[in-house]
């Protein structure tokens, strides 16, 4: 998925919702020309119409050819498969603690939509912990006629310490879209605030992209769609995000409440957010320029503006009486004559640096090997998540003690795949959670105090295992790119392989990603490794450039002109697959989505020998009106202005759409999409089918779920099927395959 800087400061019971905003070009009238300029005749284009009644009608008619392809006994046990994984009683029920109770949501066979629920750290350490249920979507649903997904949710901090938690921020999306809506919810009445139409009035926000957040009982930053400015211009800026941040007073419309920041048209959005840290508090503006360029703005008990002055580039975090700085490209200060380099985290007292000093201690550096991957506070530590060629590093820092915070490793972690670190209570105690697992290994999560230095993790739960894997291999390889540059990948074998290598070339699935400087490391693929490598095919996963496995450098090296590279190191990885005997290009298929689907397209165009099987999952394809859909604006630092130069010097270069050629024999190509996207729009998706249908290039499939927005499914039945749709169509394709010719 399309990563965003998170708008909505929630609880972390569930994944953060990442957002878009705006809605559909519902123009479907071929002009032959488009709003950029560039004359384009483009008979597919009433296809971006999303609820037309001729585009749904064209949907449905694709929908059903493809399951009557697919959905056949094989597909049936694949999606039986698919929804025990899903549904499984015994996976981790993840929590976050929020004073005496920890929280969490859950979905499952008999709870579709899911419970928002919590539970006490007596009973969460049970093997079947006793849960208070405080929401049932799926109720709710039934109360309302409404297709609710949840969304998160944002927990008020109590006024004094040991107090109740008394209020939560609730947001929830119709069909799973990123627009959703927020409502105040009672912790301990466990009831909506006013809905009852007695008592106090609830905080509510309408339907819109956006969000609200805490700052007191009564109080709270809300930015969102607010129609149009007093000046008549829209409350959104040009990619659709909010501009206007306000605080809100409860009692009060919200279209009364008092405008505290206002972006310019063409940035990206702005939000605000309440620092409660104890003795520490503040409030703070967010405010997006670009994808890449943002400031970090307090706002001062005087109402004055203290912008924090770094590079618009970096990240900016204030924590208690520190301000780190993430750095994306090179900085030189010369008041203090300092060069530090794209990667590094920075460090320095924020009073200080308020002051003016600029006395920055550097707590990491980047190498050709290591980056930073992220980094999280506790009570009196900082841990550092660093990725040494794509394996996880975690380091434990003391803020202030030696030059450089006196690093120290976290005792009795793997070597290998993938670690992650959360705070419990990063104001009362140094205690994390970690969680640990690779390909091949379900996921433990343990327990340890930071504090307790020799003290090894307490492990506290462990997913359960979904597949067989005695005889299956790990292992991590590198291609050489057309540049010369080495690309890791990993490469999961089936059992039954002898020294890494197979007796005769197998089905293999190479995925990718390569954007938005976001990584992919090892994890659990219970999925994949009951549908495909227990059925004897290879899993690949290559870390292109354009992702963030080695940092900045690794993500600008595939940036907007520079974006061939990824697709180069894509094709190397495959051929390297190729030359070492694992598979053939009768055997190979590969998978994307979101900007993994603009990759997919993209070897789809330039490599079409390379591989015979494609799933292109929620894709981005037309890159001449990409910027003119939905969110797409938001995304030029990534990929360019087709506006611009950009367009003839390199973005028709990578558009899917613009490159088919008749006469080519294209690899079968499963798109998949969904109508309530309103991130990527679902035309990218629709339009390269019918373009491809109307070549006669091939072998293609089309399956648009009516749900789940962005991450294709709105519950696990529609995961299940999504997914069993692309392992029938890989396995159709790749596993009765020639080795040759």
């Amino acid at each position: 998925m399309f990563p965003f800087p998170a708008y909505r400061y929630q609880s972390a019971t569930s994944d953060p919702a990442s957002g878009g905003a705006g809605s559909g070009d519902t123009d479907h009238t071929d002009t032959g020309h488009t709003e950029t300029g560039h004359t384009d005749h483009d008979p597919h284009r009433w296809l971006e119409a999303v609820d037309s009644a001729e585009a749904l009608a064209w949907v449905e008619g694709h929908n059903r050819r493809t399951l009557a392809r697919f959905e056949d006994a094989d597909f049936a046990t694949l999606q039986t498969g698919l929804r025990e994984i899903l549904d499984a009683d015994d996976r981790i029920p993840f929590v976050v603690k929020r004073g005496e109770h920890y929280y969490n949501f859950w979905q499952d066979a008999e709870h579709p939509r899911g419970l928002w629920r919590r539970t006490r750290w007596e009973s969460y350490l049970q093997a079947r912990p006793e849960w208070e249920v405080l929401i049932d979507v799926d109720a709710l649903n039934a109360s309302e006629n409404e297709n609710w997904v949840w969304h998160g949710a944002d927990c008020l901090e109590p006024e004094k310490p040991g107090g109740p938690w008394e209020r939560a921020l609730v947001s929830l999306s119709r069909g799973g879209a990123d627009a959703d809506v927020t409502r105040e919810f009672d912790l301990i009445a466990k009831r909506w605030v006013g809905a009852d139409g007695n008592g106090e009035a609830g905080f509510e926000r309408p339907e819109a992209k956006g969000g609200m957040s805490w700052i007191d009982r009564d109080t709270l930053f809300v930015y969102t769609d607010f129609g149009t400015t007093g000046s008549g211009e829209s409350a959104l800026t040009s990619s659709g995000y909010p501009r206007l941040v306000k605080r809100w007073r409860r009692g009060e419309p919200m279209a009364a409440a008092e405008t505290i920041f206002e972006a310019a048209e063409q940035d990206l959005m702005a939000l605000a957010f309440h620092d409660s840290t104890r003795g520490f508090e503040r409030d703070f503006i967010h405010h997006a320029m670009a994808f890449y360029e943002q400031r970090l703005i307090e706002l001062l008990p005087d109402g004055e503006a203290f912008p924090i002055e770094v590079p618009l580039s970096a990240q900016a975090v204030v924590h208690r009486e520190w301000l780190l700085v993430h750095l994306r490209d090179d900085w030189q200060l010369e008041e203090n004559d300092l060069n530090f380099s794209s990667g590094a985290l920075l460090a320095i007292d924020y009073a200080s640096f308020k002051r003016g000093e600029r006395d920055f201690t550097t707590l990491f550096t980047p190498d050709a090997h290591r980056s930073l991957e992220g980094f999280e506070w506790t009570l009196n530590y900082l841990v550092l998540d660093v990725l040494e060629d794509v394996k996880h590093r975690l380091q434990v820092l003391t803020p202030g003690q030696g030059a450089d915070w006196s690093p120290r490793p976290i005792p009795g972690l793997p070597t290998a795949g993938e670690i992650g670190v959360a705070a419990i209570d990063d104001e009362e105690s140094d205690e994390v959670f970690l969680i640990v697992t690779d390909y091949l290994t379900p996921t433990t999560l343990a327990r340890m105090d930071l504090a307790a230095v020799d003290r090894a993790p307490e492990t506290i739960k462990r997913a359960p295992s979904f597949f067989e894997t005695d005889g299956m291999q790990v292992t991590q390889r590198f291609a050489t790119s057309a540049d010369g540059t080495q690309i890791p990948y990993f490469l999961v074998l089936p059992a039954g392989m002898e020294a890494g290598k197979p007796p005769q070339p197998l089905p293999t699935l190479l995925y990718g990603y390569g954007g938005f400087e976001i990584s992919l490391t090892p994890h659990y693929i219970a999925g994949a490794g009951r549908s495909w490598l227990t059925r004897g095919g290879a899993y690949v996963v290559a870390n292109i450039r354009g992702g963030g496995e080695y940092g900045p450098r690794w993500h600008r090296a595939a940036l907007k002109g520079e974006r061939h590279k990824a697709f180069e190191d894509f094709a190397a990885v495959a051929e390297d697959l190729v030359a070492t005997g694992i598979t053939t290009p009768q055997r190979l298929g590969i998978q994307g989505g979101s900007n993994g689907g603009l990759l997919v397209g993209n070897m789809i165009t330039r490599y079409p020998d390379h591989f015979a099987a494609a799933v292109c999952e929620v894709p981005l394809l037309d890159m001449q009106r990409y910027h003119q859909l939905l969110a797409g604006a938001s995304w030029m630092a990534e990929y360019g202005d087709p506006d611009s130069a950009d367009w003839e010097a390199f973005l028709k270069d990578y558009s899917p759409y613009h490159n088919l050629r008749e006469d080519v024999d294209y690899p079968s190509v499963l798109f998949t999409t969904s109508t309530r996207d309103d991130r990527v729009h679902p035309g990218h998706a629709r339009k390269m089918m019918a373009k491809m249908e109307a070549m006669n290039a091939g072998e293609v499939h089309y399956y648009e779920n009516t749900e789940g927005g962005h991450g294709g499914a709105a519950d696990n039945a529609q995961r299940a099927k999504l997914s069993a749709l692309a392992w029938r169509f890989l396995w159709d394709r790749l596993s009765a395959a020639p080795d040759a010719g």
